[in-house]
Formats: structure tokens, sequence, C-alpha cells
């Protein structure tokens, strides 16, 4: 697997955000989606990286910053036809090490609280995230979960 920054016109990247988008869109409520679409991840304050296999796009996950000590995990999907393969775990173990050598101190994520979202809830409480209040400009919501990691634990 190989993780790089993410071509945001590239036709199989576009083709899975729109997945990623529909998916959300299906499970919760209009105003309690926070995901970006292909322009909102073209801002200078994100970092958009995708996971191939060859020619195959495997995933892609994003890197919001907040402010300069803390970041937002955004974006984070992974291909059906690629799932149970470890490219969550790849990708996750990948962002975070790309966001504490850039100098983070916390990086937080907003995710759905259904079903449709039970693994990656898993995931992401194996690479120790931790539940918490909302953060940044979200407000608490029924459809909404979020949590943070703290980078101290790597000192």
């Amino acid at each position: 697997m190989d993780i790089k920054i993410g071509d945001l016109t590239h036709p199989q990247v576009i083709q899975l955000l729109m997945e990623h988008l529909e998916d959300m869109y299906a499970t919760s409520p209009a105003d309690s989606v926070h995901a970006l679409d292909v322009d909102g991840l073209k801002t200078d304050d994100v970092t958009f990286y995708t996971c191939w296999e060859r020619e195959t796009l495997l995933g892609c996950v994003a890197i919001k910053r907040l402010d300069a000590d803390h970041a937002e995990l955004k974006s984070m999907r992974t291909k059906i036809d690629a799932r149970n393969r470890g490219v969550g775990a790849r990708l996750l173990e990948y962002v975070l090490v790309e966001a504490h050598s850039l100098g983070f101190k916390t990086i937080s994520l907003e995710t759905g609280s259904h079903n449709f979202f039970e693994s990656a809830c898993r995931l992401y409480e194996k690479f120790g995230f931790e539940y918490c209040e909302p953060f940044a400009d979200y407000l608490p919501d029924p459809h909404s979960l979020f949590m943070r990691y703290d980078f101290k634990q790597w000192q």
C-alpha cells in the first residue's frame, strides 16, 4: 500500500468521495452531515491523502488544521471492496504520524452515532482515540460522536 498526497482531480478519488458523501447523507440528517466535498478538501487548511495498491485507489483521509496545536481528521474512507484488508488502520497510522510531525498536539474527529459507523469507532478506539465533547464549531448532536487523540502519549 502506497500513501501519498491525494489528487482531487483523479476520477477514482472523485468517485470515492461521492460515495462517501452519498453514504453520509443516507445515514444522517443533512444538517448532521459534516463531510467535506471536493472543494472543501481543496482549502489551504486541509491536507488530503490517498492510499493506493498499484493503480487502484483503496482509501483516503485528510487532516484539517484548526489551529497551531489542534487538527481534525476528515474524509476517512475505505473503498467497499478494500475493506477488512487493513486499509483504514494503515491510513490512520499514517495520518497520526503526519499530524504529529506537523506539530499538532491533538487531533479530533466527528463521526456518526448510528450503527453504520460502529466499525470506524472501533478502529479509532483501538488507536487510542477517546470520546469527548464537541470541539471547534460543532454543537451537541444526537447523530454525532466526537473523539480526540492526544499526542502527549508519544513523549
